[in-house]
């Protein structure tokens, strides 16, 4: 009678054990049984994905990089209202190095950033890298790991022909600066001139138009990105000489030093093989200063 019951409980413990593993049964090998509104582990951002695998990695078994670039940067990565092409010298840089990263520069996606918007959505894993004028700053270093620099810029103004703003130096108390948010431009013109009004807009094409409205008087960010406002629109000028070095740099996510070492070499590949100086002529009019 003993054993009867004792085998009973057996039987009762063992049905309620392989039910309590049902949550998990599934995962390996087969379709998983977690409800559809149950988030997966792996939604949280993470420096290296499931696995230990590098985004190098991952980049290589999808057979596409996927590069954050802007559209609204004439020169840089601007979007083509005719065609829809998203086009420029991060476009270009973007594209070379995925023909070096993966054999072919079609393998690519572009995604639209702005300044305030790449680094989350580095962090978020939409993009693997940010190619769209970021400037190499020691606090952005703790956020991204950056490539070597591949483009030398500095901050300068834009201002209408005729302005009586020739210089840094002329912007008084109240003088309305434009600048964009998130961008180094802000933090840069709000010390060297601490009376100033600063106005900041979401992107450039915003703070151009702005501009042209008469919603102040002088828009400052790189000179590069002021010169393409400058081709857009002939009625506006740069005005004196830049007032701080921004070297810009490709950004990957936080740890991946392995697609860091890939860009780098890509760089240099381009560098040597005189890809990269077709690249700036086609854009930016002269050959960079070794």
């Amino acid at each position: 009678m003993m054993s009867k019951k004792w085998n009973f409980m057996v039987m009762l413990v063992t049905v309620f054990a392989l039910a309590g593993c049902g949550s998990t049964t599934g995962t390996k090998g087969g379709a998983s049984s977690t409800p559809a509104s149950t988030p997966a582990a792996s939604s949280a951002p993470s420096t290296k994905p499931a696995g230990g695998a590098s985004v190098l990695d991952e980049i290589k078994s999808r057979g596409k990089v996927v590069v954050g670039v802007k559209y609204d940067t004439k020169l840089f990565g601007l979007k083509n209202p005719t065609g829809g092409e998203v086009e420029g010298f991060d476009v270009d840089i973007a594209k070379a190095l995925a023909k070096e990263i993966l054999g072919d520069e079609k393998k690519i996606e572009l995604k639209e950033v702005t300044s305030k918007t790449r680094i989350p959505m580095l962090d978020n894993k939409e993009i693997d890298m940010i190619v769209a004028t970021m400037t190499i700053t020691e606090e952005r270093k703790k956020q991204v790991e950056f490539s070597d620099v591949y483009f030398k810029a500095g901050q300068s103004l834009l201002v209408k022909k005729g302005s009586p703003i020739k210089s840094i130096a002329d912007i008084k108390k109240g003088t309305k600066v434009l600048a964009v948010k998130g961008s180094t431009s802000v933090t840069n013109i709000k010390a060297k001139t601490p009376d100033a009004t600063i106005l900041e807009f979401d992107n450039y094409q915003d703070a151009f138009s702005a501009l042209k409205a008469g919603q102040g008087e002088t828009l400052t960010t790189d000179n590069a990105i002021l010169y393409g406002m400058m081709a857009q629109d002939k009625n506006f000028e740069v005005v004196g000489e830049p007032f701080t070095d921004e070297p810009y740099g490709i950004a990957m996510k936080k740890g991946e030093t392995t697609l860091q070492t890939a860009v780098n070499d890509g760089l240099k590949k381009l560098q040597s093989s005189g890809e990269y100086a077709k690249i700036y002529e086609k854009w930016i009019g002269k050959t960079p200063s070794k």
